[in-house]
């Protein structure tokens, strides 16, 4: 098992029992839904699964949907040709081309308008991908991994999220816990991202009060192990040798 460095695996029960389906279902090349609270390393698990599949040493590619605008998805998502449209002026790869053979991994897909949605649908079930302005079909190989921390169930009753895409990219799904789920893991997260910011500050810790590791663990961390990273890096830098 190799674990990505960006998220450490605890010894809590539900951090045990999300690193146990991590390696379910890495080896497969099934699509995942990742559902958690901003903040919880969705995207650090996405990476994990792709480093423990058969698709390693293909590429990983991560795009952000909620900044994506219905005039800019297509040419994110399929690419397009020079002067396929005004303001083209190069060739553009999107990013289904450029992962092709490895992982695409979309984060925060529950904000893709709905009509985006029926674009990646078409692309799910043919395989294919068209750049625009250009006739040749490129076969794709690529497994998707998506991520939201909003409940697409409750948005397909709202209508704001299709039905049939959810169940091709549902095949499995890993809920992540929050950081208020796993405070036994506190102390273990709290050293290997301390130890990881003193190495790139060059800065040297010999050890963490107890007393320190008590404010963190009675702390709500809204913001989960990303406000965590940010509190620790902030400490580390007033740190005095």
């Amino acid at each position: 098992y190799v674990n990505y460095t960006g998220y450490m695996e605890g010894k809590s029960e539900v951090s045990v029992a999300l690193l146990k389906q991590i390696k379910i279902i890495s080896p497969t090349s099934y699509s995942i839904i990742l559902t958690g609270k901003s903040g919880t390393g969705k995207e650090c698990v996405a990476k994990a699964i792709h480093l423990n599949s058969l698709r390693k040493k293909k590429p990983f590619v991560a795009m952000d949907c909620g900044s994506l605008t219905k005039e800019l998805a297509a040419s994110e998502f399929f690419g397009h040709e020079k002067g396929a449209f005004t303001g083209a002026f190069y060739t553009k790869i999107g990013h289904f081309e450029q992962a092709n053979g490895g992982t695409l991994f979309l984060d925060e897909i529950g904000n893709l308008s709905y009509d985006i949605q029926a674009i990646l649908l078409r692309t799910v079930q043919e395989r294919k991908v068209k750049r625009i302005g250009s006739t040749k079909e490129i076969d794709l190989d690529v497994r998707i991994i998506v991520a939201t921390n909003e409940s697409l169930v409750e948005n397909i009753g709202k209508g704001t999220f299709r039905e049939d895409l959810f169940y091709r990219i549902s095949v499995f799904q890993i809920k992540l816990p929050s950081l208020c789920e796993r405070l036994s893991d506190i102390e273990l997260l709290t050293y290997h991202f301390a130890h990881l910011f003193a190495i790139k500050m060059n800065k040297k810790i010999s050890a963490i009060s107890t007393e320190y590791l008590n404010i963190l663990k009675k702390h709500k961390w809204k913001g989960n192990i990303r406000e965590l990273k940010n509190v620790l890096e902030r400490s580390i830098i007033l740190m005095n040798d």
